[in-house]
């Protein structure tokens, strides 16, 4: 059995599943409102919305005939919980970057005085 993120991981490796999340940002919708920006058939956007549901990226809720679709925002702080490691690791080697450069312009800058004199 997979891991939770792993799972979550694999929905996200789809284009077209990011794209449908991406919209979802904006509010709930319907299949249809889903497929529309896609050459796909509704049964192809379906499947990619069961991929996302058991993901537990989304949800869909029923009202009569309407089955309106919802991110869920909790598999995505699972990702993001996850990726903080790695985003403090590259944030702290940008400083250490650009303290470096800082460094060097400095040194550019005393080189420069001295050959005027």
């Amino acid at each position: 059995m997979q891991d939770r993120l792993s799972v979550t991981f694999s929905a996200l490796a789809d284009p077209k599943r990011r794209a449908i999340l991406a919209r979802l940002v904006k509010g709930e919708a319907t299949v249809n409102e889903l497929a529309e920006p896609f050459e796909i058939s509704l049964p192809a956007v379906s499947r990619h919305l069961k991929v996302l549901e058991s993901a537990g990226l989304i949800s869909r809720g029923r009202d009569a005939q309407w089955r309106p679709c919802k991110l869920q925002v909790q598999s995505l702080k699972a990702v993001d919980d996850w990726l903080s490691t790695y985003r403090r690791f590259w944030e702290e080697s940008f400083d250490r970057m650009a303290a470096y450069i800082g460094e060097l312009k400095a040194g550019a800058g005393n080189d420069r005085r001295k050959k005027k004199r």
